[in-house]
């Protein structure tokens, strides 16, 4: 979907594009004026990412992946058969497959445990990836930049609407999962990993919770793929090296001999959200992921601006 040019945008190789272009813009505006503009541009981002038909096949593949999770396991334990390890099985996603034909709000569970390692990144990357690039690519960033946002307020802009994906992409997994575990298993009372029983509303609520901390999981890849965008006025490009650094650090974190550097990917936490499922919680792995996500997006956010800020705006 192509971006409309603003209007007052000048013709290519005008000035008004010029590195200093976004702060001579805003310079006589008020800072309601400015909030306003912000808020406007957060809009308007959001409207042109979730509109694309490469986001909403993205969702649709998301919401697929639970579909096909509870229909194999339907099949399977119509026929007699058994799945996963049983609630001892680990604290991924097994241990959640094994409870689904007693509880289908277990579904969620598992479904968000199998698309956080691959899939739910994949999709951040691809939007996060075509952020910058994918706007100079078609020529439409120089036109962004005319209009009186400036570069961290138009950087600021699509990263919130990046996390926005964040958390659309993971509700999207988790309410499919729940609409299909609800129609092909019973709904109830829930056993924790720990082997106590909570009532179906605070599993509910538990369910909630989990899907927003894997929301939050991502928030690291966001700005790793926003950074990249940056580096490259080709959207494709972006968005497969993103991609790219997503399948090395997840190749890296089965490698024994670098267990010294696991701590510090940002994949290493991510299945700690099966915590939530324990009585009690337990903190410790939940903060670090949350610390480790802000780390990365503290890093690449930064890093991003200070290329985005000085970067030649040509196309």
């Amino acid at each position: 979907m192509s971006r409309a040019e603003p209007a007052g945008a000048t013709a290519p190789g005008a000035p008004a594009a010029s590195g200093a272009s976004g702060a001579s813009g805003i310079s006589g505006i008020s800072g309601e004026r400015r909030a306003i503009w912000t808020l406007g541009l957060f809009r308007s981002e959001l409207t042109i990412t979730f509109r694309r038909w490469r986001t909403l096949a993205l969702l649709g593949v998301l919401a697929a992946v639970p579909v096909l999770i509870g229909v194999a396991v339907r099949i399977e334990t119509g026929e007699g058969g058994s799945v996963g390890g049983g609630p001892e099985g680990g604290a991924g996603g097994p241990a959640f497959i094994a409870q689904i034909t007693n509880n289908g709000l277990f579904l969620v569970f598992t479904a968000l445990a199998a698309t956080l390692p691959f899939f739910l990144p994949m999709s951040i990357g691809v939007v996060a990836g075509d952020a910058v690039a994918g706007e100079a690519n078609s020529g439409t960033l120089r036109y962004l930049l005319v209009a009186p946002a400036g570069r961290t307020r138009l950087l600021l802009a699509k990263y919130a609407t990046t996390l926005a994906f964040c958390l659309a992409a993971t509700l999207t997994v988790a309410v499919s999962a729940l609409v299909t575990g609800a129609l092909l298993f019973p709904l109830g009372e829930l056993t924790t990993i720990s082997g106590t029983r909570i009532g179906f509303a605070e599993g509910l609520l538990r369910a909630l919770l989990i899907a927003l901390v894997v929301a939050a999981s991502l928030i690291g890849v966001a700005a790793l793929g926003l950074f990249v965008s940056t580096l490259t006025n080709s959207g494709i490009a972006a968005m497969a090296t993103t991609v790219g650094l997503l399948i090395t650090v997840q190749i890296l974190g089965t490698i024994p001999q670098l267990d010294a550097i696991h701590p510090y990917l940002f994949s290493h936490h991510w299945l700690s959200f099966a915590d939530l499922m324990r009585e009690p919680v337990y903190w410790d792995g939940l903060l670090k992921n949350l610390q480790l996500q802000g780390l990365y997006a503290a890093v690449f956010g930064t890093a991003a601006w200070a290329r985005f800020t000085a970067k030649d705006i040509n196309a």
